[in-house]
């Protein structure tokens, strides 16, 4: 199945409910030991918004992941996809477009959008994410914002596809925190947390189409 093929039954199927949760917890990560984190949030979720961004190059499909520069904080080194906080009046396409264009220096003009995942709460952070779906028919020429991207994976949607794509293992989260984490190896980067639960979302939704 070619991108535009994909596109289009993509775009029919994310019409229709979505497996949101349970594809989530799928892939939590649970404490190890007795060191837990905690969250207090008194302000409601910040509105923000993600963009998987499919695209065609040397006959497979493919999405970019940016991996964060090697800060202190919850996020610090993590592989995200595209995204960010909403500005005022923004929707939730605008931000991700916006994102996209300022992160990885994507233009909104050569983006389609197909459609969106299930809302994502990152506890951490105190965002509701927005996924949005979209391709791009040009294979894209990343322009990154040195103080957000470190660098870009292009990471293979066959891989993520695999039966066996979802691995486990014991990361220390923030620096501080042991955690058992199911997550996914692109580029050989440990893709886990929230994005990989949004990943796993668009897995369960993509593997029957493709074997269908």
């Amino acid at each position: 199945m070619n991108l535009a093929q994909l596109a289009h039954q993509l775009g029919n199927r994310l019409q229709q409910p979505l497996p949101g949760a349970a594809a989530h917890e799928m892939m939590q990560a649970t404490p190890v030991g007795t060191l837990r984190p905690r969250f207090n949030h008194a302000a409601p979720p910040k509105p923000g918004s993600v963009l998987i961004l499919l695209y065609e190059s040397n006959g497979k499909i493919k999405f970019p992941l940016t991996k964060r520069p090697d800060y202190v904080g919850a996020h610090g080194g993590q592989i995200s996809l595209p995204g960010g906080k909403a500005e005022l009046n923004e929707t939730y396409k605008q931000t991700a477009l916006r994102e996209c264009e300022e992160e990885i220096g994507i233009l909104p003009g050569t983006i389609n959008i197909i459609g969106r995942l299930s809302d994502y709460f990152v506890l951490p952070s105190n965002y509701l994410i927005v996924p949005v779906v979209a391709y791009t028919s040009a294979t894209p020429d990343f322009h990154l914002q040195a103080a957000e991207v470190d660098s870009v994976l292009n990471a293979d949607l066959d891989e993520l596809l695999r039966e066996d794509a979802v691995h486990t293992k014991e990361i220390l989260a923030a620096k501080t925190y042991r955690m058992l984490a199911p997550h996914f190896l692109i580029e050989g980067e440990v893709v886990w947390g929230a994005t990989a639960m949004m990943l796993n979302e668009l897995r369960m939704i993509v593997r029957p189409l493709l074997q269908g």
